[in-house]
């Protein structure tokens, strides 16, 4: 979503704040400021469009400054535009950048209108900075006025404040969005990831739900959500500045694509000995609150609740422990019930996904005993708030469109199957054998990779398209399901995934020669199944492609193309069948010439409903 950066310190921080909002491109948005504080005054710019927009506002008319904020914009209130932008001002004397949303703003706003205050854009944001400067007519420091105005705020919020007549403060806080603080010598910095904040410095202060900080040149003060003085420790990044380039790839999503061979590896280093997985890859804990588990609830959003979706499969039919997935957003408005000892799974990429941390804090108000998160960022809100963890060491992933990330969250999965399975009926036989089909994944990955050239010619046939259908069955279903979702988030095509069994129920009426039918074949006991939907489709003219186990035959069909994948077991065939899928949006969201990493209208971290 939004990104925020801001610093205080004894150098220009213009050229940081700017390169700080190039790093956090990746997150989605559609504008961008900054405001900086120069003897004792705000000055303040902010333009529609890429960051770079905005760095050429500043070229032509250059400002300088020790402390300021910056910003870029997802829209929630307000369509893009400069007035929208942050950051925000009240009096010419309070600036604020804002991520999340404010749920009683029109409440506030209705209030501040009385008062006189005039509103210059539809942000609910605008009625933080307003609250902020009237609260400092009766408090005597802008960390006073702020620790009021927070109290009146209903929803979500990360926030970053400065003050013209304080110039050697910059107050930041947050509630339900993140936040860290980068750790300098003589300077402090604020960002909505670390990302943005590699180049000045690879330490970091987390801060915790509710609290509110106002960091100093040579200090910081944090205060807790019972406005408690309080430590909160600081943290290496082992993250290289580095870490967040392209390299010679021309897309992050290409990049991180061929990193999957890689990031599975690092997702199964050192979670076994002697090929046997260990329980407290999960947390010290884990063996104990796995062997009071009598079911599973996984609860995720987008890509990683088709992660869930697959794991459903494998919880079911190799342990044969009962698993329920729901997408976070619905399970916690529609009262659901947990059975008891339930292990309430939730899974993101970011840690800091609102409705999934929702669900999560819903699930334990409901009863559940014991909670594991399946994340990507070892410091995030997901990650605090769980009993158990598996990280699955993707390393970052800046492209919108997830890649690597879901794969090592089904490998991460596959191994809490295992872990939990063993438990109830998954025999040490095919344990060991599951074990070894994982080692194996990663050059399995690098040999489909190898499709590339391949795949890039079969996405010619899509330069013209406007739907898609895709198909699979049992585990490739969710496959066929992110696959959809691949290539509608990136290319702009309008994709739908089905399971093949319900073409008769609907999809048969969609079936014409400009429909492309994307379908995944690998050699499993469905197979025969999968062959009779496949000819419904062709003996309607419609048009298949096909990415099938190399080891099969397919009798001759005018209509339908086959792309043989290299043979893989079938219980982590569905790991590798994503490649494939995902290189295939990745060519046709070139062809169309579409933004493939930062698709209109979406965000990398999505930190509000």
């Amino acid at each position: 979503m939004c990104g925020i950066v801001g610093g205080i310190a004894q150098r220009n921080v213009v050229p940081i704040l700017l390169e700080g909002l190039r790093r956090l491109e990746y997150r989605g948005y559609d504008s961008a400021g900054l405001a900086i504080i120069s003897d004792h005054e705000i000055y303040r710019k902010r333009e529609l469009g890429k960051v770079k927009e905005l760095e050429a506002l500043i070229q032509a008319d250059p400002i300088s400054g020790l402390l300021g904020i910056a910003h870029t914009r997802w829209a929630t209130h307000g369509k893009p535009s400069a007035a929208n932008a942050h950051p925000h001002v009240s009096g010419d004397k309070v600036a604020v950048v804002h991520n999340g949303i404010i749920e009683n703003y029109e409440q506030l706003k209705a209030i501040q209108l009385e008062q006189g205050y005039r509103f210059t854009s539809q942000t609910d944001t605008e009625v933080i900075v307003h609250e902020v400067f009237n609260d400092l007519q009766a408090t005597h420091s802008l960390l006073a006025a702020v620790k009021q105005t927070v109290k009146k705020l209903a929803g979500a919020y990360a926030l970053g404040i400065i003050y013209a007549d304080e110039p050697d403060v910059l107050v930041a806080c947050r509630k339900g969005s993140p936040l860290v603080i980068g750790v300098g010598i003589g300077e402090y910095f604020i960002a909505s990831d670390v990302a943005a904040l590699l180049p000045v410095t690879q330490r970091f202060i987390f801060l915790e739900e509710g609290d509110i900080a106002a960091l100093h040149l040579d200090s910081v003060e944090i205060y807790d959500a019972q406005d408690q003085l309080v430590n909160r420790p600081i943290k290496e990044s082992c993250l290289s500045p580095d870490a967040v380039d392209k390299g010679n790839y021309r897309h992050y999503m290409l990049k991180e694509i061929y990193e999957q061979p890689f990031a599975v590896a690092q997702t199964l280093e050192g979670r076994f000995i002697n090929r046997r997985l260990q329980d407290n890859a999960f947390g010290h804990n884990a063996a104990a609150v796995f062997d009071t588990v009598k079911a599973v609830q996984i609860l995720a959003c987008g890509t990683s609740y088709h992660a869930g979706l697959v794991a459903r499969y494998w919880f079911e039919e190799l342990a044969r422990v009962p698993c329920q997935v729901e997408v976070a957003s619905e399970f916690r408005y529609r009262k659901p019930v947990l059975a008891a000892d339930t292990l309430v799974i939730t899974i993101s990429q970011s840690g800091e996904t609102a409705d999934t941390l929702a669900a999560l804090q819903e699930a334990k108000t409901l009863g559940a005993k014991h909670s594991l998160s399946i994340c990507n960022v070892p410091e995030s809100s997901l990650v605090r708030e769980s009993d158990l963890v598996l990280i699955t060491r993707a390393g970052p992933e800046i492209g919108v469109a997830s890649t690597k990330a879901f794969t090592t969250q089904l490998v991460t999965l596959m191994l809490l199957v295992i872990a939990i399975g063993r438990r109830f009926q998954l025999t040490a036989e095919m344990e060991h054998s599951i074990s070894d089909q994982l080692f194996g994944l990663p050059q399995a990955i690098e040999n489909v990779l190898q499709l590339d050239d391949t795949i890039k010619l079969l996405s010619e046939q899509f330069a013209e398209k406007d739907h898609a259908l895709f198909l699979g069955r049992g585990t490739h279903y969710p496959i066929a399901m992110e696959g959809a979702l691949k290539l509608k988030e990136i290319s702009y095509i309008h994709a739908e995934a089905y399971p093949a069994g319900e073409l008769k129920h609907g999809p048969l009426a969609l079936i014409d020669a400009d429909m492309p039918v994307i379908t995944v074949a690998p050699n499993n006991s469905l197979l025969e199944k999968l062959k009779s939907n496949m000819q419904e489709v062709s003996a309607r003219g419609g048009q298949l492609i096909v990415f099938m186990d190399e080891t099969l035959v397919q009798a001759v069909d005018e209509n339908i193309q086959i792309i043989k994948v290299p043979q893989v077991g079938n219980e982590i065939s569905p790991i590798l069948y994503t490649i494939p899928l995902q290189l295939l949006s990745y060519h046709v969201a070139v062809l169309k010439g579409t933004d493939v990493d930062q698709p209109r209208n979406l965000a990398k971290s999505v930190t509000v409903e």
